[in-house]
């Protein structure tokens, strides 16, 4: 077995017990890089001279016995909308430019505290405002198993460089399912935290009530790993929990006896195609096997979510964005007269048409006369929302539903249609706006070769369930396993 077929915790043992170094392991790694990023682009940053002095020390504190923690020396990757210091953080936007950051991202710290080595920075929608990996300025993310094919996004970067095995894990951020759903179209497992439970401090926000930091990784073991050390209260992040973390990896019994999983009926109707819904359900089938209850009932709200969403993020973009106007750090436009011209041109030069789409957009929502009629609206729109998700968790530990209609679609085919790729989040979303925990876990591929997502969700704090019915799922199947050929498809 090659050190790319290992998963993260299994690299880390293999580093702790002195059978592989990580200088080693990190040369592998950029070594990948290279030979896959010209196909794939799902790095916009490759930090090689900086990766391998990193690994060089991280190495001498394991072997000092200074890390301990199971995830020491693994490579990893971060999504360039993460705050690195000394590092370019782009958000895949030509506004933001060569910025680098004058400070680490809380996450940044947690990660370089357990000797994670960092290889570099990765592709994403602009300001993660995309469901495709299209809309980066640095040009389009591939999925590893169809390069014709998006990744998902907007944390394609970081799912296409797992899935291609360019790094063992990679850390994202989901506002609206953009860890889950570039998790599904590329084969890997995906986690979305309780909102608060990871800060969000140094990640540059689009929209400040929705977005989430969580890891892709191979594994529900190894994201259970990675969050034990990215979760807990962080004082400059005024939205971070003060609750209980940690315990999840200990907490992966694999038992799901007693437990009571509900499927959404609502959410397998038009709209969804039939090889998607069919390994959904078969999914359904492996988890009773191994303990849990399974029965179906009605989620009607699911028709509102995607109109809530769409209308509280853009609001929120509208106003986040504002910052980026040229004056203090990014892209500046030249020949400009006043003030209002140098706003003017550095926004419509520097913002990709996505991004001023929903900026005007959530102008629009907000403005004199329709902030009632729209945004207040959205507001309670999604209060009812999480109090049916409450009502379900009444009565289910978790929930069982798609990640997304369709397995990943062709280039060009959701940037022709924006409605069509507003569309596609409707089975994400709703986690957000409940501020809930979702985990996309493969559950096999389509007739096309392409992999197939489930979405587990649970109750608030409820990442210890989701995780542990995620493992126990993949301890009975192999498709996490996979991996995408050079020609498409599995091996």
């Amino acid at each position: 077995m090659s050190l790319s077929d290992l998963t993260a915790l299994e690299l880390g043992a293999k580093i702790k017990a002195g059978e592989v170094s990580v200088p080693e392991a990190t040369r592998a790694a950029l070594d990948a890089i290279e030979a896959k990023n010209a196909e794939n682009n799902a790095f916009i940053t490759v930090l090689n001279n900086r990766a391998m002095a990193e690994a060089e020390e991280i190495q001498k504190k394991i072997s000092a016995g200074e890390l301990t923690s199971p995830l020491a020396g693994v490579p990893l990757a971060i999504k360039d909308n993460i705050c690195t210091k000394g590092v370019k953080t782009t958000c895949a936007s030509k506004i933001l430019g060569d910025f680098q950051p004058p400070y680490n991202a809380t996450l940044t710290e947690k990660i370089h505290a357990i000797g994670g080595v960092v290889l570099g920075k990765l592709n994403m929608d602009e300001f993660a405002m995309g469901s495709t990996s299209e809309t980066s300025y640095y040009g389009a993310t591939r999925n590893p198993w169809d390069l014709s094919r998006v990744p998902g996004g907007s944390s394609g970067g970081a799912a296409a460089a797992v899935a291609a095995r360019e790094c063992w894990y990679a850390i994202g951020s989901d506002t609206g399912g953009s860890i889950r759903q570039p998790a599904s179209y590329c084969g890997v497992t995906g986690i979305k935290p309780t909102y608060g439970t990871v800060s969000r401090y140094g990640l540059i926000a689009y929209a400040s009530s929705l977005d989430q930091i969580g890891p892709l990784a191979r594994t529900a073991e190894d994201c259970a790993a990675i969050l034990d050390a990215i979760q807990g209260k962080d004082p400059r992040d005024g939205t971070s929990l003060d609750v209980p973390v940690g315990g999840l990896l200990s907490g992966l019994s694999g038992d799901l006896t007693g437990m009571k999983i509900g499927i959404p009926v609502d959410c397998f109707g038009d709209g969804l195609d039939g090889e998607v819904s069919q390994k959904v359900l078969a999914a359904a089938e492996v988890l009773k096997e191994r303990g849990a209850e399974v029965e179906e009932f009605r989620l009607p709200i699911m028709e509102y979510v995607v109109p809530a969403y769409y209308i509280i993020a853009a609001a929120e973009a509208s106003s986040n964005l504002s910052r980026f106007d040229g004056v203090k750090y990014g892209w500046r436009a030249e020949g400009y007269s006043d003030l209002t011209e140098l706003y003017n041109k550095t926004r419509t030069e520097g913002f990709g048409t996505e991004v001023k789409r929903r900026i005007l957009l959530g102008t629009f929502v907000l403005s004199s006369g329709y902030y009632d009629a729209y945004y207040r609206k959205a507001l309670q729109v999604k209060a009812v929302i999480k109090e049916a998700f409450d009502r379900a968790f009444e009565k289910y530990d978790l929930l069982l539903m798609p990640v997304a209609p369709t397995t990943a679609p062709k280039l060009g085919e959701s940037l022709s249609d924006p409605l069509k790729m507003y569309l596609s989040d409707i089975y994400t979303v709703s986690v957000n706006l409940a501020g809930l925990p979702g985990v996309s876990i493969p559950c096999g591929l389509d007739s096309k070769g392409l992999p197939v997502g489930a979405q587990l969700i649970g109750p608030a704090l409820g990442e210890g369930k989701v995780l542990n019915a995620a493992h126990a799922y993949q301890q009975e199947t192999d498709f996490h396993k996979l991996r995408p050929t050079q020609k498409g498809g599995a091996e």
